[in-house]
């Protein structure tokens, strides 16, 4: 939050929409549609349900369950009772579900059937109270735990330090951490939001899930400003084009995975997206090629965001004014000082690459519970400034474009010498029987670690696209050996699962 900004909650902002607009459309989903007042009507008797189970101010409630209108009241009732909401994946594992319901210290956990279906071994030992969002759920009826219609809940006094949310990690580089946001960053998110044409007559189409804080970033402001969001509970390319065509989307945040099923559909082109104000794109590595497609073919502009969950440090690459850009990240946000440091915490200069930093006024409270990860994630500048690391391995250039290079966990130590496996699979990518690829580093007895890729292949033989690759890298660079495999795990919202990669590896190798 800006010091010049007057904080306005979001609960307040969306009760002053339903005052000047109640009939516009906050909320769509398939056939079912809620209005401004309506979503109001429905955050107060979620807020007065809360109240009535004593849940107080800067307690927390947790949400495991799949994207529904019934989960996005739910999340803004919780607000406006001054209760902090921690939305879990559905994905994680049972045993990974309770410990962070547990660690969220949640009074409540809403939850849908197909999550109670894969959680029945561990329900008995969650002390949380369950309420059931659908039909088959366990604990309370969503309709029955929910306020009488017309129930006005006892005002709470929302202040920006207090606890928005609380996000999970997704926990493949180890056991999730409990990302705390408050109210004033995410007012900061809504008001940053405004100059991207975020307004009442915007109309966002979200693919991705409602616990994903990819999805937050855009929903919020959405709803904050006046504007309505349409929900989709899974993507699928065909019926994601139908809906932005039918209800004249402005705005979509998508994952790149997301976009290069969208773009390779033959069909692509005869949908009308003219309507396309700004596209939005986060949470993985974004090829500049895919980026130059989507410019060229689809209308409105095209925005990535370079970032963490923890906040700190934003950049942002307008890709439909810099095509000679689109292999970078873009430059910090105003407001937002990013920087690049060697592993004993010396800045580097322009040009050098090394671990990203970044401070801004948006950044996380910390990690729930605990302090010593908190403070690990610090680097403090000579200046005595807090920096959030991101753990990110990068470097400006010239311009002051950021390139991205790695996650610094997956940067391959190999005869003492750094290999960056993004540097790898951009040269497979170039195979023409390429389809995606991911480079992890194998132990290996001469060199300490050796790169070794995993391929999605179009019929080449796996040597074949090792000499082909070998032909064109350094000598410190080679790749040890391909793996054929039809499909890369990912997560959620498009990573790349290159732990379960490496440990697959290693585990076949004995």
């Amino acid at each position: 939050m800006e010091a010049n900004e007057v904080f306005n909650p979001l609960p307040e902002m969306i009760r002053e929409w339903a005052g000047k607009q109640p009939n516009h459309a906050a909320l769509i989903q398939d056939e079912r549609q809620l209005s401004c007042a309506e979503l109001d009507a429905a955050m107060d008797r979620i807020a007065a349900a809360l109240q009535r189970e004593g849940v107080a101010p800067g307690e927390s409630v947790a949400i495991c369950a799949a994207t529904s209108i019934e989960y996005a009241c739910v999340f803004l009732g919780a607000l406006r009772a001054g209760v902090a909401v921690a939305p879990i994946a559905p994905s994680s594992t049972p045993e990974s579900i309770a410990g962070m319901v547990a660690d969220a210290g949640a009074k409540v956990l809403f939850l849908d059937s197909a999550v109670a279906a894969e959680l029945k071994d561990v329900l008995p030992a969650i002390e949380a109270k369950l309420v059931g969002l659908d039909d088959g759920a366990p604990g309370v009826r969503h309709d029955q735990f929910i306020a009488r219609e017309g129930a006005n809940p006892t005002p709470v006094t929302i202040t920006p330090e207090m606890a928005f949310n609380i996000i999970y990690s997704s926990g493949t580089t180890g056991a999730p951490k409990g990302i705390v946001q408050s109210h004033g960053m995410r007012f900061g998110h809504i008001m940053r939001a405004q100059s991207m044409g975020y307004a009442p007559s915007a109309a966002t189409l979200l693919s991705t899930p409602l616990y994903s804080n990819t999805t937050l970033v855009s929903f919020f402001p959405t709803l904050g400003l006046g504007g309505t969001v349409v929900l989709m509970k899974k993507f699928d390319a065909g019926q994601y084009l139908e809906l932005a065509q039918r209800h004249r989307v402005t705005h979509t945040m998508l994952v790149p995975v997301q976009y290069s099923r969208l773009m390779a559909r033959p069909d692509f082109d005869s949908y009308d997206l003219s309507s396309f104000v700004m596209k939005f794109c986060t949470s993985a590595p974004f090829a500049a090629a895919l980026k130059a497609d989507i410019v060229k073919r689809w209308p409105g502009g095209l925005i990535e965001y370079f970032g963490m969950t923890e906040g700190g440090g934003t950049c942002v690459l307008l890709a439909h004014l810099f095509p000679d850009k689109l292999h970078t990240v873009g430059m910090p946000a105003p407001g937002h000082d990013i920087r690049v440091i060697d592993d004993d915490g010396r800045e580097l200069p322009r040009g050098q690459a090394g671990e990203i930093v970044g401070r801004s006024a948006l950044m996380m409270s910390g990690y729930h519970n605990r302090q010593e990860q908190t403070d690990a994630a610090i680097w403090v500048s000579p200046e005595g400034q807090p920096f959030i690391r991101t753990g990110d391995v990068g470097r400006f250039d010239a311009e002051g474009f950021l390139e991205l290079m790695d996650r610094k966990k997956d940067m391959i130590i190999s005869g003492g010498f750094n290999i960056y496996p993004s540097d790898l699979e951009a040269v497979l990518l170039q195979h023409a029987d390429v389809a995606d690829c991911a480079v992890v580093g194998a132990p290996s007895a001469e060199w300490g670690e050796t790169p070794v890729a995993f391929v999605v292949s179009r019929g080449a033989d796996a040597e074949a696209l090792r000499a082909f690759a070998n032909a064109k890298l350094g000598k410190t660079q080679r790749i040890s050996a391909i793996e054929l495999i039809d499909e890369l795990p990912r997560s959620h919202i498009g990573k790349v699962l290159k732990r379960e990669l490496r440990d697959a590896y290693v585990a076949k190798r004995g």
